[in-house]
C-alpha cells in the first residue's frame, strides 16, 4: 500500500464524517490525482467479502463502516453504558496530578483557584489518579496511573507533551496570569482575587491547563 493511501485509511478512520479528496489532499499535501490512486488501492483493499471494514463513498465523500454481518454484534457492543466523558474540571485537574505529580489537593486548589474535591474524587474513582504519601504539611498527594497511562497512550509521564510546545493565546495568557496572582496570595494567606465555579468551561480546549499548572508551581 502507497504512503498516500496509508494516510488516507488513517484520516478515514479518525474522522466522525466522510471527507471528501479535496479535504483530503489538503491535509495530505498532495495532488488530487494521487488521492485518487491512494482512494483506487483502498478500494481494492477494503473490498466487501475481504475484511471487516468496507470503503464507502457517502455525502460526498469518502468513509470506513462495518459490513452488514457485523450490525448486530456493533449494536450489542455499543448499546453498553458508557463512562462519561471527564468534565473540564476533572480534565484541568487530571492535567495538574500528570505534569506536577505528586501534588497535594490544597496545592491543586491554589493552582485552579477553586476546590478540587469534587474533581479529584471522581478521577481517584475512576482509577485515573491514585494516592502518593503526603506532603510536608500532612495533605494527601496525588498522582496518575497505569490506567492514565493506558487511555492516553503514554509508556511513561515522559512522554507528556513539553511545555514548551503549548502556545497561550493572549486570553489564555490573562486567565492564567490571574489565576497565578490568585495562587500566589493563597500560599501568602491573602484572599483570593479570583474566584471560578468548577463547571465553568475552560477558556480554551483543555490543551493550556497542563503549562498553567507547570507555571504555578
Amino acid at each position: 500500500m502507497s504512503p498516500v493511501a496509508k494516510m488516507i485509511e488513517a484520516l478515514l478512520f479518525l474522522s466522525p464524517e466522510p471527507v471528501n479528496e479535496d479535504d483530503l489532499a489538503e491535509a495530505i499535501c498532495c495532488d488530487r490525482e494521487e488521492v485518487d490512486a491512494a482512494l483506487d488501492e483502498l478500494r481494492e483493499a477494503w473490498a466487501e467479502g475481504e475484511r471487516g471494514l468496507v470503503l464507502k463513498q457517502v455525502a460526498g465523500g469518502y468513509a470506513l463502516a462495518s459490513t452488514p454481518e457485523s450490525e448486530d454484534a456493533a449494536r450489542r457492543l455499543l448499546s453498553k453504558p458508557r463512562t462519561p466523558p471527564l468534565t473540564p474540571a476533572q480534565a484541568e485537574t487530571l492535567a495538574i496530578v500528570a505534569y506536577l505529580q505528586p501534588v497535594s489537593r490544597p496545592e491543586i486548589t491554589r493552582i485552579r483557584g477553586v476546590s478540587a474535591d469534587s474533581a479529584s474524587g471522581t478521577l481517584l474513582e475512576r482509577g485515573l489518579i491514585d494516592e502518593a504519601g503526603r506532603s510536608q504539611y500532612g495533605a494527601i498527594c496525588f498522582r496518575t496511573t497505569d490506567l492514565f497511562l493506558r487511555l492516553f497512550g503514554l509508556s511513561s509521564i515522559d512522554d507528556l507533551p513539553p511545555i514548551s510546545e503549548w502556545d497561550p493565546s493572549p486570553e489564555e495568557q490573562s486567565d492564567i496570569r490571574e489565576r497565578l496572582l490568585a495562587a500566589g496570595g493563597a500560599r501568602l494567606g491573602e484572599a483570593p482575587t479570583v474566584e471560578r465555579n468548577e463547571q465553568q468551561p475552560l477558556p480554551s480546549d483543555g490543551s493550556a491547563q497542563p503549562a498553567s499548572a507547570l507555571a504555578a508551581n
